[in-house]
């Protein structure tokens, strides 16, 4: 059977929260009325889900076939992640962008990491020497982002130590910012945020060393933290798995997660901007996105902005305008019974996912 060249859906639109009827005609939201529209979905309608971190084409041994990265973009798709920040991959993923039934992605290139100090099969390894240009080549391959590692275990240290001198960081954040690209830095620890925030950082992903002075500055800056919170619940299991080799770091790691609910929290309160993201793809599988909404709420957001941080202001912060959906943007959304904004967990299960102005579920 044909697909209808209409939809209809009737309900609650957020992040307005107005009883409307809503039309999809070729692909796109319209309001005035279409004749023989099929109905085919009531309740709270909420612009598309965005993973922020997410690695489409990554797996812990590194690249994937496309056959698996198609299986990895179907997990985020089936849950309501419709736009998704690929933070990072070796992965050549440009044929997802033919594909009408795949998320939307925006990708930041490949990780560019310091020689033997990130994982393995994962992102570029070079020397501060080489830092901008290979800042330059990630911002012309990506759409608009650039991944650095900010830290990682310093063998002679045996704990998380800064990657990259700040002189270093300044001239490829300039680079890439004359580019039209944004960056942004994976951190775990304290000792790097100071200089990456200072060089013009754009993000910080994970966040979990931030002090409350740097904080300040983040939010004065419009600088975006992503805690990956779902991730880092997974920080014991990293100590336990470094304790041997690196008991310093393994100690650290341990205190980050015990203080990461309080360091979302007071980061919140200050203002940073803060979007949701998974880390999927690396050690975690994908689709965990509401997990991740939950997980704000329980640091201390309130559910409308845990919410908003996986819909209409991620979506706003990646692509401009309000992120809402607007006469005219893409039909992509979710429709669910129950308002996530007062009832979260709800997101765990939509009753209607369109993307593209197609019915997905």
């Amino acid at each position: 059977m044909a697909e209808p060249t209409a939809l209809h859906i009737r309900g609650v639109l957020l992040p307005e929260r107005e009883h409307r009827d809503l039309w999809i005609r070729d692909g796109h939201v319209a309001f005035e009325p279409v004749a023989h529209a099929e109905t085919v979905a009531t309740g709270w309608v909420l612009p598309g889900l965005v993973d922020l971190h997410c690695h489409v084409g990554l797996a812990a041994a590194g690249e994937v076939s496309a056959d698996e990265a198609e299986q990895q973009a179907l997990a985020d798709r089936d849950t309501g992640v419709l736009l998704i920040r690929d933070a990072g991959s070796p992965a050549d993923t440009r044929w997802i962008d033919e594909r009408d039934d795949l998320p939307r992605i925006i990708r930041a290139g490949r990780h560019i990491a310091r020689t033997k100090r990130y994982l393995r099969n994962f992102g570029w390894e070079i020397e501060p020497d080489g830092l901008v240009a290979y800042v330059e080549q990630e911002a012309r391959r990506g759409d608009g982002w650039v991944k650095l590692i900010g830290d990682w275990i310093d063998r002679e240290l045996g704990d998380l130590g800064p990657c990259w001198p700040r002189g270093a960081l300044e001239a490829a954040i300039q680079r890439a910012h004359e580019l039209g690209a944004r960056v942004t830095a994976h951190v775990f620890g304290e000792d790097a945020l100071a200089d990456l925030i200072a060089a013009g950082i754009d993000g910080i992903e994970h966040g979990t060393g931030l002090s409350d002075d740097l904080m300040a500055v983040m939010a004065e800056r419009g600088v975006s933290m992503v805690p990956t919170l779902v991730n880092i619940d997974q920080f014991p299991k990293f100590a336990a798995q470094g304790e041997a080799k690196f008991p310093r770091y393994a100690e650290h790691m341990r205190r980050l997660h015990e203080r990461r609910y309080e360091n979302v929290r007071t980061a919140y309160e200050a203002g940073v901007p803060i979007f949701t993201g998974t880390d999927a793809g690396g050690q975690l599988p994908h689709g965990l996105l509401a997990r991740e909404v939950l997980e704000l709420v329980t640091a201390g957001l309130p559910a409308e902005d845990a919410v908003a941080a996986a819909s209409w202001r991620a979506r706003a912060y990646l692509q401009g305008g309000s992120g809402a959906l607007v006469e005219g943007v893409p039909a992509d959304l979710c429709v669910y019974a129950a308002d996530p904004t007062a009832e979260p967990e709800t997101l765990l299960d939509p009753v209607r996912i369109i993307l593209r102005g197609r019915v997905i579920r």
